[in-house]
């Protein structure tokens, strides 16, 4: 009994043993695996990502270009050209009989727009019927006294009479007949007394609106609170913009603006300064500038709401986002991509800031691309490197 228990350590041991060699034999039947190094490589202002790293998450860049410019937007809206729109109203007073055009008409200048009747026209016929009348009789007359006179028949006193008489009568027909032309008028007012008076355009143009009705009674003493008919020529329009006392500098006549509006997304409208007020709007302070603005295909609308744009300011140098440059160590620096999954910081000289773009005077050229998203994890990198170093440096000593 005593021998079987002196034997059993020792045939554990052995088994202990023969296990251990098995386990050392097929460890060393299987080839050591390797893990990948993907940790970027530091070498003086580079960084370097190795070949197997595919993407760079959080790590964007962004062409370099050159010159820049700060666009200046301003809030405005777009009204008839006032040069060519015509608000029609009546010189008589009489009722309305016919309406003759619509919105939407095309119509040419001197084309009737609705018909009166009117016993204030009727009198200006009258009266200019009355003074052909006159003239008429007078011209006579003088040709009468010339003949008399001629003949030694009359004094030169008698003629003289005739001739202020003729001339008297010339004029107030004068008058009457221009009275009537003024409204288009003197064909009725020479052939007759029909009180139908014909309300019409002034100018070539489009009607835009409309506000009169059959039997309205109208009054030149008592104007409506709306214009009979506009009439305009909307190929071309005017925009009011509100411009800052700051940015008048900006606005000189002939300078060109561009316009866009929401009802024509994406797209921009040609306008011209034509004119600035020559004063300040006491509650908003700020001064209204007037646009030319060519509407040929009538896309644009009076009323609409515009913003404007145009450059305040610009420069030529190399243009990066404003992102892109950070500050270490009170200089300034980019992060440039010089190959695939190679970064170099360099050092950059500032010139103008614009909003959201900075111009380089040195450092970066015209096409590189610059890092504009995570150059903050890259100068990381490389400042990790840089303490790595020069502790170990620190230990050679």
């Amino acid at each position: 009994m005593s021998s079987l228990h002196a034997a059993l350590p020792a045939r554990i041991s052995i088994l202990f043993a023969m296990s251990l060699c098995a386990l050392a034999l097929a460890a060393c039947g299987k080839p050591e695996t390797t893990k990948a190094d993907d940790d970027p490589k530091v070498s003086g202002n580079t960084i370097q990502f190795p070949a197997s790293v595919k993407t760079l998450p959080g790590i964007a860049g962004e062409a370099a270009t050159m010159g820049g410019e700060r666009m200046l937007s301003l809030p405005g809206r777009l009204v008839w050209n006032e040069d060519k729109t015509v608000r029609v109203a009546t010189p008589f007073a009489g009722r309305v009989t016919e309406v003759l055009v619509q919105p939407g008409a095309t119509v040419k200048a001197g084309q009737p727009l609705a018909m009166l009747t009117s016993p204030e026209f009727g009198v200006a016929q009258a009266d200019a019927r009355k003074a052909a009348a006159d003239s008429a009789v007078a011209a006579k007359a003088l040709a009468r006294q010339r003949e008399l006179y001629g003949a030694g028949i009359i004094a030169q006193k008698e003629l003289e009479q005739a001739q202020a008489d003729a001339a008297r009568a010339a004029a107030d027909l004068q008058r009457t007949q221009a009275a009537l032309s003024q409204y288009g008028a003197a064909a009725a007012g020479t052939g007759g007394v029909n009180q139908r008076f014909a309300l019409r355009s002034p100018i070539d143009g489009l009607v835009v609106e409309r506000n009169i009705n059959l039997g309205m009674e109208l009054r030149p003493d008592q104007p409506p609170a709306a214009p009979l008919f506009l009439v305009t020529d909307p190929t071309t329009l005017w925009a009011q913009v509100d411009a800052g006392e700051a940015d008048l500098k900006l606005f000189k006549p002939g300078v060109d603006v561009q316009l866009s509006t929401s009802a024509w997304p994406g797209e921009t409208f040609a306008g011209t300064v034509v004119k600035i007020a020559d004063y300040v709007d006491p509650t908003a302070r700020s001064i209204k500038v007037r646009l030319n603005v060519p509407n040929p295909e009538r896309r644009l609308k009076a009323e609409m709401f515009v913003t404007a744009r145009l450059p305040a300011a610009s420069f030529k140098g190399v243009a990066v986002p404003s992102k892109a440059v950070f500050l270490a160590d009170n200089r300034n620096y980019v992060f440039v991509r010089t190959a695939p999954n190679t970064f170099e910081r360099r050092q950059v000289r500032v010139g103008v800031t614009l909003p959201g773009t900075t111009e380089l005077l040195e450092g970066v050229k015209d096409g590189e691309t610059v890092v504009s998203e995570g150059n903050l994890y890259l100068q990381d990198i490389l400042r990790d490197a840089t303490a790595v170093n020069a502790a170990r440096a620190a230990e050679k000593r």
